[in-house]
């Protein structure tokens, strides 16, 4: 195991609900009245790429921008009093920093909410490689994300363990052929029968240690 690569969104903060709820609101302006389980099962990747999966054809690329845009500001406005991370988690980017483990973050997030999470908390300093949508052609799960990362990072991507929340994050981690470790903030166990990487799953992060995950391998 040579590094830790994290997702985002469910994963360093529980706010894949938050942004559940402002999709099916973005996604109702536009005549299409999804329920927030529909909303789970499809709105997933990169923004403008969810919008064309829903509506093929419908608009330019600087629409889709602009749908996106609209919906990650309304994203942020009601999350902002809400921003914390994940249980546990301050002391575990504690523990892999003291551990000399060199930590990323892959994200399917844009630019914009990437550094509403880093700037607000206060914790850009743990990590020496980030990659948000902006920086990627091709979304979740095609695995471009975290390979950048690992890139950036100077380490093996089959030799980094990644953290994620959703089944098309474990299916991102397949692709790149990484071992995962999945927080249950919004999917359930049952969701992910179908991958065979999943070293551990976690409700958060109180109780696992550095030692506890190198034991997994």
């Amino acid at each position: 195991m040579q590094a830790f690569i994290f997702d985002m969104d469910g994963t360093m903060v529980d706010n894949m609900m938050v942004h559940h709820r402002a999709w099916q609101l973005k996604l109702k302006e536009l005549g299409l009245d999804l329920t927030l389980e529909e909303v789970k099962e499809r709105c997933h990747g990169k923004n403008e790429e969810i919008i064309e999966r829903l509506f093929p054809n419908r608009f330019t690329p600087e629409e889709r921008y602009q749908v996106s845009f609209e919906k990650e500001e309304q994203y942020r406005e009601v999350f902002k009093d809400e921003l914390r991370l994940i249980d546990g988690l301050q002391i575990f980017l504690d523990e892999a920093k003291a551990a000399n483990i060199p930590l990323g973050i892959g994200s399917a997030a844009p630019a914009e909410n990437v550094d509403f999470v880093l700037d607000n908390l206060g914790i850009r300093h743990y990590f020496s490689s980030v990659v948000h949508s902006g920086l990627v052609d091709k979304g979740k799960p095609d695995p471009e994300v975290f390979e950048k990362v690992a890139k950036e990072l100077g380490v093996s991507l089959n030799k980094s363990l990644v953290f994620e929340d959703s089944p098309t994050g474990a299916k991102t981690s397949v692709n790149a052929g990484c071992q995962t470790i999945i927080l249950t903030t919004t999917h359930d166990k049952t969701e992910f029968e179908a991958f065979s990487n999943i070293k551990l799953f976690l409700s958060d992060y109180q109780h696992l240690t550095i030692e506890q995950v190198k034991n997994l391998f």
